[in-house]
């Protein structure tokens, strides 16, 4: 796995230095298409999942790719995740963000072996920090091995995407997480609101939608750190499993502590 780590994290590096960093506050508007209301894809995205396609699958012939603008051409697609040995990518996270010149944006990619996520990588290509996690390995920013730490505040601070959520539920949860949740700023990218539970930014963070490039490597970043990452119901998360509701915590503790709050 070393090796493997090694290949996939230069490969992510170099892509991110001559595929993303060119254009960012350089893109033109005909660049920039709307693929849904306030989802967006560039020409970044489709040449970044290109070439870590094509990458990747050399790296394991016997691979394949499930890319989040591979699916949105093809949604059958996503089906494929649970396949043999499947490689996740999302060649650009926080598009919207590098659409407006400003960050946090990420490249991730995680490999999946019969559906089990094996290993996962988180590149923001700005600061140049890599995070990644193998099953069973533990969870690493930049090759040092890390644990989750909370934020050590006496109200847990909690990212909550409330975007996506349906009315009723996003009323329900905002008046539950009233006063007893400090709700801290979303940044509008998984690849950096994972880390932040680790880090010690964040304590908890909440998800509506769990599409599999946008979750299967920070999922098993923060487990492998120690958190815990689970449907609100406690059940793991799962590649497949197209419900929605994602709530990860730097602790189990803290899960425990946020999941009573939020969903009683």
């Amino acid at each position: 796995m070393h090796a493997l780590h090694a290949a996939v994290d230069g490969m992510m590096r170099r892509i991110g230095r001559d595929v993303l960093l060119p254009r960012f506050r350089n893109l033109d508007a005909a660049e920039i298409e709307e693929k849904a209301p306030n989802d967006y894809v560039t020409v970044v995205d489709r040449e970044s999942e290109r070439l870590l396609s094509d990458a990747l699958t050399a790296l394991l012939p016997d691979s394949h790719v499930v890319g989040e603008e591979a699916v949105a051409a093809d949604p059958a697609l996503v089906a494929r995740v649970a396949d043999g040995h499947a490689w996740i990518v999302d060649p650009l996270d926080g598009t919207g963000n590098f659409t407006e010149g400003k960050t946090p944006f990420a490249m991730m990619v995680a490999l999946a072996e019969n559906g089990i996520v094996q290993a996962g990588w988180i590149l923001d290509p700005v600061t140049r920090r890599m995070c990644h996690a193998v099953r069973g390995g533990g969870a690493y920013v930049d090759n040092r091995r890390i644990a989750a730490r909370g934020t050590g505040e006496t109200l847990p601070v909690g990212a909550l995407a409330t975007r996506y959520l349906p009315d009723d539920v996003r009323s329900d949860i905002t008046a539950r997480a009233k006063g007893r949740i400090t709700i801290a700023d979303i940044p509008n990218c998984a690849g950096e609101q994972y880390p932040r539970l680790v880090l010690g930014t964040n304590d908890l963070a909440l998800f509506w939608r769990t599409k599999p490039w946008d979750h299967a490597p920070g999922a098993l970043f923060v487990e492998e750190a120690g958190g815990k990452v689970a449907r609100p119901d406690g059940s793991g998360y799962r590649l497949g499993d197209e419900r929605t509701g994602l709530l990860a915590a730097a602790s189990p503790r803290l899960w425990d502590e946020a999941a009573a709050i939020l969903f009683g």
